[in-house]
């Protein structure tokens, strides 16, 4: 077993046959897709019906798919920083599990010196923890307590206001 290790990978404008001056270079970049591990979501007919069963929070697969990252000026580029979370979902109705990894990405334009020249760079860190997602239906006792949690907090309720009337509305004594 690998253990999860921070990584990190740079595009950098550089040639060995061509002079780059480094106070021209624009770094702007398109990240058509990213992904980490093998990717259960790629195939035509998985994707459309595994996806329907993934909860709606745990969707966050590709998240820098097809993100245009423009650099204004020269001389600045994009860091990206990645956090990889292993995600396993019980997907009962398919059939067994299901792992995959999630990914937060934050990204920040980076200025550079004039001598230097400017890269995109794409650090990456693996989650030490697993999500683990499953669906489980609810037992016919949990709806027996529910209902008496709340005819007995109706009671209690109409109990105190009922107190509280009595002691404001009551007749005095003379």
């Amino acid at each position: 077993m690998v253990h999860p290790v921070p990584g990190n990978f740079h595009i950098e404008a550089k040639s060995k046959d061509h002079s780059i001056d480094p106070s021209m270079t624009n770094m702007s970049h398109v990240v058509h897709h990213l992904s980490f591990g093998d990717n259960p979501f790629m195939g035509f007919f998985r994707d459309r019906e595994t996806l329907k069963h993934v909860p709606e929070e745990h969707k966050r697969i590709r998240p820098m798919d097809d993100k245009v990252f423009h650099n204004s000026d020269y001389h600045q580029a994009h860091h990206h920083y990645i956090k990889v979370i292993p995600t396993v979902v019980d997907l009962k109705q398919t059939g067994g599990p299901l792992t995959f990894y999630q990914m937060l990405a934050q990204s920040q334009a980076v200025f550079y010196d004039a001598v230097n020249v400017p890269e995109a760079r794409f650090s990456y860190d693996l989650s030490p923890m697993t999500v683990f997602v499953s669906k489980e239906g609810r037992k016919w006792y949990d709806y027996i307590t529910s209902l008496c949690a709340i005819i007995g907090g109706t009671f209690t309720s109409l109990g105190l206001i009922d107190a509280v009337l009595y002691k404001v509305l009551k007749p005095k004594k003379l």
